[in-house]
């Protein structure tokens, strides 16, 4: 059984008291920062030793590509996300189809080291006005958006990854960082529709995971998305039929921070519909936080988590051939996208 907590660890080889919290039935799954990177090698024993102390833990990272890539000596270095949204404008089906082998080219590395899924991708507008976003978003047109990402999310389900859209329902139009502010946004329900575009989109096509925002969209609800039972049951559940997990964003944000003290959080955040928490980066708050929660994650929650899990991709040995053809080809592209 997989917990709704998911936690981060402090460096590059477990402690033993990360073996002792990795027991804990509350949690379901590690996410990995560049902080517990060093190279290919010592990352694939990290996960070894993870998974030897709880087989079935989700392991998740930020794994986006520009300015948002935690792994990167002996990894492909993949330009932000801006990069094909640029290529689009000049060709929109070659584009398409080199964000697809971006997808499958990201997912098949994290693959490789036994890493389940990135929280990717970024599904905001880039409007010029968030520089917390900026070029971790496709584009600034929701079509575009949606075209550029679903080709990605079909890349990553290529090669065993499921996908998570962030951030629900847009960060794009504030300029506050919900790393270290509350942002709030105030227009209205009509407006937020243009940002809502490419979720409502992508769920239609079967979007695993979506991440909310900690923004405060004031004319619909004083808590940030990721707290509001609108925008995550009335909303997302009930309007838009989303089937898959919801990610809380990480609950020792400052953007979280309105919602009240670190328990607080986790109550608010399950109340309104999180199927998986993540507490990082202050380890006394996920004890804490651990040690608080008394009710598993539902049957339902539990079901949706674990589609999460990397699934194996069968090969033969004429289409292991082919996909190395293809990686040789997506890594040719990509340096040639970065460059451009």
């Amino acid at each position: 059984m997989r917990g709704p907590v998911m936690l981060d660890l402090m460096g590059l080889e477990l402690t033993q008291e990360e073996c002792e919290l990795l027991t804990h039935p509350a949690v379901g799954g590690v996410i990995l920062f560049a902080r517990n990177f060093l190279n290919r090698h010592q990352l694939k024993q990290l996960i070894v030793a993870i998974r030897a102390v709880r087989p079935e833990v989700l392991i998740a990272v930020d794994q986006e590509g520009g300015r948002v890539q935690r792994f990167e000596e002996g990894f492909v270095t993949i330009p932000p996300m801006r990069a094909l949204g640029d290529y689009y404008d000049q060709a929109p089906a070659k584009a398409e189809k080199l964000a697809r082998d971006v997808g499958w080219l990201m997912a098949t590395e994290l693959r490789d080291v036994g890493v389940d899924f990135s929280f990717a991708p970024v599904l905001d507008l880039d409007t010029g006005n968030s520089h917390v976003i900026g070029n971790r978003a496709f584009h600034q047109c929701p079509a575009a958006i949606a075209a550029l990402a679903g080709a990605f999310i079909k890349g990553l389900k290529e090669a065993g990854c499921a996908s998570v859209g962030k951030h629900f329902p847009g960060h794009g139009f504030v300029q506050a960082d919900s790393h270290t502010e509350i942002p709030i946004d105030t227009r209205s329900l009509p407006q937020l529709e243009h940002d809502l575009s490419p979720f409502i989109d992508l769920i239609q096509q079967g979007l695993d995971g979506i991440m909310p925002a900690h923004v405060i969209y004031s004319a619909t609800d004083q808590q940030p998305a990721g707290f509001s039972h609108y925008w995550l049951q009335q909303k997302l559940r009930a309007e838009y039929r989303f089937k898959g997990v919801i990610f809380s964003d990480d609950l020792s944000m400052e953007g979280a921070s309105v919602a009240g003290d670190m328990t607080t959080r986790v109550d608010l955040a399950q109340q309104a519909g999180c199927d998986m928490l993540l507490v990082c980066n202050d380890r006394a708050m996920a004890c804490k936080v651990l040690d608080h929660i008394a009710i598993p994650a539902s049957l339902e929650s539990q079901d949706r988590i674990a589609k999460m899990a990397a699934l194996p991709v069968q090969k033969s040995q004429s289409q292991q051939q082919m996909l190395s053809e293809r990686f040789l080809q997506t890594v040719q592209q990509v340096t040639w996208l970065r460059q451009e």
